[in-house]
């Protein structure tokens, strides 16, 4: 009897470790700080730490050749690249900034650790950060920013560079188109509101016009932001400017290539193309072609690829759980609507014109000498 008491007694014991282990067990998985499981095994990662899965999101395609056919495939290529065994899921907004909401709530909800966001609309997409936030991913605003402080980083160009070199591209060459059309009239299209990107171009552009539409030089008497940079609003924005001035207009400011080409046709409608100084941006094929036509004065060319580039180190870098210092370099970018320093990564634009094609676009293999030459005759300049 003595030893089945004992033997009892150890069975007590044992039973009362078990249930122990178990509560112990039950209350440290309930104080873990809230880093959800990403598939019921191991936990997710948090900020980024350990993370595989990338979720990128891009904002349309309709206005611009240059998300589809450029930063998809160099980020979707890069980031696996530069970060072993990372996986990349994308999608498009289609200039929905709702639609990008939705897609970004799926990415996170199947478990991207990180985002890359190019938003369709800088203030709506702050809510994608604050969701991310709350599950400890980490976003980085790829090309144009978000306005939110808890933004984690920003990839870009230096947006108010792009806007001064269009600008200071107008005040270098105004002079012709001002004697050759007999005025002074200065169109600005300028693109979306709801792009942040959008207000650095005009910004810089401004800089450089100002003082010649203060000094009488130019004359501005046409100014528009265009929605979701719309290329037949563009149009449709020039033919009203164009209208209003009796034809009487020798520059014409446009944002983008997209636009501008846009622009091109409501002047071809007039036979003006070619006499009237337009500007653009992106370095599209259709802007080198119309350049090279000599519908279109300049572009700004931004090798997507290194901002594509520095984009999937940060992505390394986050998951690797090392600093980021020396690919910032203590740049930071203000968060127009919160005062917050956005630390930043901001590549340097260059203008293009006849004069610099092969040395810049064809020479980095941008686009192709045989896309841009197409119906252009052979040896315009030195390029075709």
């Amino acid at each position: 009897m003595k030893l089945f008491g004992q033997r009892r007694k150890g069975m007590t014991i044992v039973v009362s470790l078990v249930i122990f282990s178990l509560v112990m067990a039950a209350c440290g998985s309930a104080n873990t700080g809230g880093a959800p499981s990403s598939s019921g095994g191991a936990p997710a990662p948090v900020n980024g730490k350990g993370c595989t899965k990338v979720g990128v999101l891009l904002p349309e395609t309709a206005t611009s050749a240059r998300w589809d056919s450029e930063d998809r495939p160099d980020l979707q290529k890069f980031i696996p690249q530069v970060l072993s065994g990372a996986t990349v899921d994308y999608n498009n907004a289609q200039g929905s900034a709702d639609t990008q909401q939705t897609q970004a709530q799926a990415d996170l909800t199947k478990g991207d650790c990180i985002l890359v966001i190019a938003p369709s609309d800088s203030i709506k997409a702050a809510a994608i950060v604050a969701a991310a936030k709350a599950k400890n991913v980490p976003v980085i605003a790829y090309d144009r920013l978000i306005y939110s402080n808890d933004l984690n980083y920003y990839v870009s160009f230096d947006g108010v560079a792009v806007g001064t070199l269009q600008g200071k591209w107008i005040a270098d060459h105004y002079q012709s188109y001002v004697s050759s059309n007999g005025t002074k009239n200065t169109v600005m299209i300028d693109g979306s509101q709801t792009d942040n990107n959008a207000l650095l171009f005009a910004k810089g552009a401004h800089n450089e016009l100002d003082p010649l539409f203060s000094s009488g030089a130019l004359k501005k008497v046409y100014e528009k932001f265009t929605p979701n940079w719309d290329n037949p609003t563009a149009q449709t924005e020039m033919q009203a400017a164009l209208t209003a001035n009796q034809n009487k207009i020798a520059v014409a400011y446009v944002a983008n290539d997209g636009m501008a080409n846009n622009v091109i046709a409501a002047l071809k409608a007039i036979k003006l193309n070619g006499k009237v100084l337009v500007t653009g941006q992106d370095a599209t094929v259709a802007g080198i072609h119309n350049i090279l036509a000599g519908d279109q004065s300049m572009t700004v060319y931004k090798a997507i690829a290194k901002e594509a580039m520095a984009t999937a180190q940060l992505v390394a870098a986050l998951s690797q759980g090392t600093s980021t210092s020396s690919l910032t370099n203590g740049v930071t970018t203000m968060n127009p609507q919160g005062g917050g320093a956005i630390p930043s990564i901001l590549e340097t634009p260059v203008a293009v014109d006849k004069t610099n094609i092969n040395s810049t676009v064809i020479a980095d293999g941008f686009v192709s000498k045989s896309d841009v030459c197409q119906g252009i005759p052979a040896g315009t300049d030195g390029v075709c």
